[in-house]
Order: structure tokens, then sequence, then C-alpha cells
């Protein structure tokens, strides 16, 4: 079965929360095709043509991401892990992002929290799999690597959760390995999951160092959405085209790193049948840890295993 979103306001949301109402209710193991709209609320299908914007259908005070969702999944339940398969990602044809202006420790570190904020326009070309702008008069193009920064389930603590912090329960993780073939595993803690999706990314790097991407909006999402009760998980992990992935997320970089390595660790032993200090061992030697991000409060670090490193 697959199942289609039509890209409106009805559909979208700004924030997680175990209250809201799913838009849809889907079976486990069906698929679903939507477009998402860019990180400004709006929806340009091709060049020349005016983009339309969007509203949050909760209406809530500061919605932050615009996000497809939540969509409930029969028979999940708290304990349960989805397994959400990344089938395709198709970019739209523009993209922005932003530097400088704002007070953050980033652009504090590089003396520009003063300065003009910095505007750059992108336009994105399937064909050759390049972005382009213009900077300082001159052209410049970049390659592409779509992916979805923001994916996650619908957190168990009360109240209305803004979408800026991934969480145990994914959100906005902005892990440029998260695109086309990747499988993404999230822990469910609320009945249904009410999963939520979108934040689309034409390229970043490790980090997103200005605190935003490529910006854009998605022609194409498709997933699908399957309920794991064979798996026990407190964090999220990633089966992607790089390799196995696990995640550390805290507001201190070393100890999102100690997270992400403890559940590489703990991975690993699982995989191989191994002791912790083994599995340590062959970590040293075969895993790398990689900033996610360092802009969303709570930064991310991800541990990497390359498929076929350990033999």
């Amino acid at each position: 079965m697959i199942h289609k979103i039509d890209l409106k306001s009805e559909n979208l949301h700004g924030s997680f929360s175990k209250e809201y109402k799913p838009i849809m209710t889907v079976n486990s193991g069906e698929s679903i095709r939507m477009k998402t709209p860019d990180i400004e609320w709006g929806y340009s299908a091709s060049k020349g043509m005016e983009r339309e914007f969007f509203q949050s259908a909760v209406k809530e005070e500061t919605p932050l991401h615009p996000m497809v969702g939540p969509i409930e999944v029969k028979g999940a339940k708290p304990g349960m892990v989805l397994e959400v398969k990344l089938n395709d990602v198709v970019p739209g044809w523009y993209g922005t992002n932003w530097a400088g202006g704002k007070k953050s420790w980033q652009n504090d570190a590089v003396g520009l929290t003063g300065s003009e904020r910095v505007r750059l326009d992108w336009e994105l070309n399937h064909d050759t799999m390049t972005a382009r702008t213009q900077v300082s008069g001159r052209p410049v193009n970049v390659s592409l690597n779509p992916f979805i920064g923001l994916m996650g389930v619908a957190p168990v603590e009360p109240g209305v959760h803004r979408t800026s912090p991934p969480r145990y329960c994914g959100g906005n993780i902005d892990c440029k390995e998260l695109k086309r073939g990747s499988t993404l595993y999230l822990p469910i803690s609320v009945e249904g999951a009410l999963f939520s999706i979108g934040d689309g990314h034409a390229a970043q790097g490790d980090g997103e160092l200005s605190g935003t991407a490529i910006e854009c909006p998605m022609d194409l999402v498709d997933i699908t959405l399957t309920l794991r009760d064979d798996l026990h998980m407190k964090m999220p992990r990633a089966n992607t085209p790089a390799g196995w992935l696990t995640f550390g997320l805290n507001e201190d970089l070393n100890l999102a790193a100690a997270q992400a390595l403890d559940e590489m660790v703990d991975l690993l032993s699982e995989l191989h049948g191994l002791e912790h200090t083994e599995a340590l061992a062959l970590a040293s030697v075969t895993v790398d840890l990689r900033v996610t991000q360092v802009v969303n409060g709570v930064k991310g670090v991800h541990a990497v295993l390359p498929h076929g490193a350990i033999r």
C-alpha cells in the first residue's frame, strides 16, 4: 500500500506533542509519498512560479521547522522501534542558506555576531547534481547531497516541544548521511508512534557550521514505515550507504561523543557477539566519530562503522 500526503497547511505542524491528532494512520510496512516545504514554510514547483506559503495546523505560538504529520502507525507501542526507510529523496529547484548576524557561539567564535546577515540563494540542478549561487559577484557551484534533516516520533513527556533540539526519539538530527537508501531506527515512546518528517537539505557539511544547510523544499519524499518489536534501543540508529551510524546528543560535545561511542560499542557487541572491551578495540581501528551538528542547542555526534570494515 502506498499512501500520498498532499502539501497543505492541514498536514503541517512545527512542534512535537503526543497530544497532536494524526493526519493519517498507516499499517506497518506501508509506504508514503509527499512533498515538503522549505524552511520558510514555502514551496515553488518550478523556476518562475511564485512560492505558496503554508501555516501550522496546530497554531503553535512559535512554530519552527515545518513538518508533515503526525503519522500514526497502527499497533505501535512504547518499547517498539520504528524503522523509517528512505526510498527516495528528490529536492526542489531552489534552496537558501544564511550566515552571520545573529548571536550564536559560532558567530562569536569568528567575530560575525554583529555583522550583517548574509543570505545565499541557490539554484539546484538535478542533471548535474550541483547547486549554484553568487558570492562576491562570482558564480560558485557545490555538489548536491540531498537528505532529510528532521525525522522523529513524539516524545512521551507532556506538553509542546520545539523542533530544534534532537532527542532520544529523533527530531532535528541534521545528519547528512540520512539520504536515499538509508534506514533510520527510532525508539517509540507513545501509542501510535506519531511520526513527523521535514527539513529538506540539498547539501551540508558535517557540523552545519553557519546554522543552516542549503535549506530546500523536497519535490518527493518516499518512505516506508515498519514496526520492529525485535529491536530494543534507547537512542536512534541508522543503516546508511556510508555504514552503520549511532548517535550522541548533548549540550556538551564531549558527552555527545561519549554517548555515540557507547551506542556504537553496544552495536558492535550485538552485530559480532563481542565483549565490550573487544568491541571498543575494534571500534578504535574501524569507526569514525563525526560531528553531526553544533547549532541546535543540543549538539550531535555520530559514530560511523563502514560496511565491510570488520570481516
